[in-house]
């Protein structure tokens, strides 16, 4: 989970310093692509049935959720 909640961000600071167009939509695709995978690693992460971290969990899952929304809508913009 570290390496793909990690990445999303490496990617996203790639993207914004991209060598052109088909640079940037790529790396925009792996951040949105890396997103999908942190939402599917918290989701099957057990957290012991403790209401306060079932609550930080589903938190990060739904912002997981909206990075990848965000990172498709920047995607179909930049068509």
């Amino acid at each position: 989970m570290l390496d793909s909640s990690g990445s999303v961000g490496a990617n996203y600071i790639e993207a914004n310093e991209s060598l052109g167009k088909k640079d940037f939509r790529m790396r925009i695709k792996i951040s949105r692509k890396e997103a999908k995978e942190s939402g599917y690693w918290l989701r099957l992460l057990y957290t012991g049935g403790g209401e306060e971290l079932d609550r930080e969990r589903a938190e990060l899952v739904l912002e997981a959720k909206e990075l990848t929304h965000l990172f498709g809508a920047i995607l179909r913009n930049s068509e």
